[in-house]
């Protein structure tokens, strides 16, 4: 074996990821995928804040009352109400042959609402600046993904 056909790790990894059809645009699926991903990086996140407010407060189950956990429950439980039903909606989209961009647009508008929404949840009391931007977000994603779907369902 010949020393310079050894892989780094590094090549390894960028080989084991790419798609080998010779260009570097991203397909619809794979836009869904990335969407899919991030979302499903941003429950866990949001699982996790659950877990350290429940271990600094000792409290099992429910929220104890304790006001952190209560913002840290509903922010990840707002979160699993929103994100599977539109994640559903963007692999649809892309199974049915849409253009990248519309997926992207829903995809964008998902997750930086469920970010934002997360975020201010998570860290006020009441409506906050976060949570109000999260949520219109969230809805027009919802309005986007809707739309498309209902669209090409007759296309």
């Amino acid at each position: 074996p010949h020393i310079d056909r050894l892989l780094t790790l590094n090549d390894a990894v960028v080989l084991a990821f790419r798609r080998h059809s010779g260009s570097n645009t991203m397909t619809v699926i794979q836009a869904a995928a990335l969407y899919v991903g991030l979302n499903i990086l941003v429950l866990l996140v949001l699982a996790l804040l659950v877990v350290r407010h429940r271990l600094s407060s000792a409290v099992a189950l429910g929220d104890g009352g304790v006001p952190h956990l209560t913002r840290a429950v509903r922010a990840h439980g707002n979160a699993t109400e929103y994100v599977p039903a539109a994640l559903i909606g963007l692999v649809v989209l892309a199974l049915l042959g849409v253009a990248p961009w519309i997926v992207h647009v829903g995809g964008v508008l998902l997750t930086a609402g469920r970010i934002a929404h997360g975020y201010g949840l998570s860290t006020n009391d009441g409506a906050s600046p976060g949570r109000q931007i999260g949520t219109l977000a969230s809805w027009v994603a919802f309005l986007w993904i809707g739309g498309a779907s209902i669209v090409m369902a007759f296309l």
